[in-house]
């Protein structure tokens, strides 16, 4: 009877890990959210400070993708895909991970959010392509084409981790223990697909819209380091103070170099 008990468990244990994969080899992040409570409550408040991210200039062109051996992505597509290193649009620029770098009390700490940041492969490229996260929370990776990718992050002060996903479906989940901003991920099947994921220890982070607006709320009253990140065009900061219940603008206005 012990042993017919064993098999089941171990049957069991075997269906329920199908089609999934949990790990923790120096993981993921996601989107900003409302500080956690309990020990970890660090100070939060009700300040705003958003902005828009500007881009002057006229954007370089988007490398083209040849995804000819690749029908089931290229098929989601009703014009040559390209690879998104500049969201340009009316003078704006979206995919700028903007964060306050520093300002808060000194040993202020954050629990991560229950709630998993989502990152998904659909049509040969990562969606979101800049996101944010916090140290401990769950970055859930997802496969929603029905082929191969293979995930790698790259990251330069915790260990990385390499996951590969040969089927449509399939739902990988990792956390990052470290503040790092950013860590690339990229995929070792189709070499063209980049994302980049900035992890802290706060929940005051926001990626800039395609319309180049971005916004980050809950803060406490003090003054802020606050900066912007771009894949390509690099960093920018700027100095604000707000006080309880203040709307504070901190716009930046990137281009190319001539």
């Amino acid at each position: 009877m012990r042993r017919v008990m064993l098999c089941v468990a171990v049957v069991a244990w075997a269906c329920s890990s199908k089609g999934s994969d949990t790990g923790a080899a120096g993981a993921s992040s996601g989107a900003a959210v409302t500080p956690q409570g309990g020990s970890a409550a660090g100070p939060t408040g009700n300040a705003t400070i958003s902005g828009v991210v500007s881009f002057s200039g006229t954007a370089p062109a988007n490398p083209k993708i040849d995804m000819s051996q690749e029908s089931a992505c290229a098929a989601k597509y009703t014009t040559p895909p390209t690879d998104p290193e500049y969201v340009v649009a009316n003078g704006k620029l979206g995919n700028v991970f903007v964060y306050v770098k520093s300002g808060l009390p000194a040993g202020a700490k954050y629990a991560a959010p229950a709630e998993p940041v989502v990152i998904d492969q659909s049509g040969c490229l990562y969606h979101p392509r800049v996101f944010g996260a916090l140290v401990g929370q769950k970055v859930e990776i997802k496969n929603s084409d029905p082929l191969l990718h293979n995930i790698k992050a790259v990251p330069t002060k915790q260990r990385g981790f390499n996951i590969s996903q040969p089927g449509q479906g399939m739902t990988s989940t990792r956390v990052f223990d470290t503040e790092e901003v950013m860590v690339p991920l990229q995929c070792n099947v189709h070499g063209w697909m980049h994302a980049f994921v900035g992890v802290l220890s706060h929940p005051y982070f926001a990626t800039s819209n395609p319309d180049g607006s971005f916004s980050i709320k809950g803060l406490p009253p003090g003054t802020y380091t606050i900066e912007a990140w771009h894949e390509k065009l690099g960093t920018q900061t700027t100095t604000v103070t707000v006080g309880a219940g203040e709307t504070k603008t901190a716009d930046f206005s990137f281009g190319t170099k001539a």
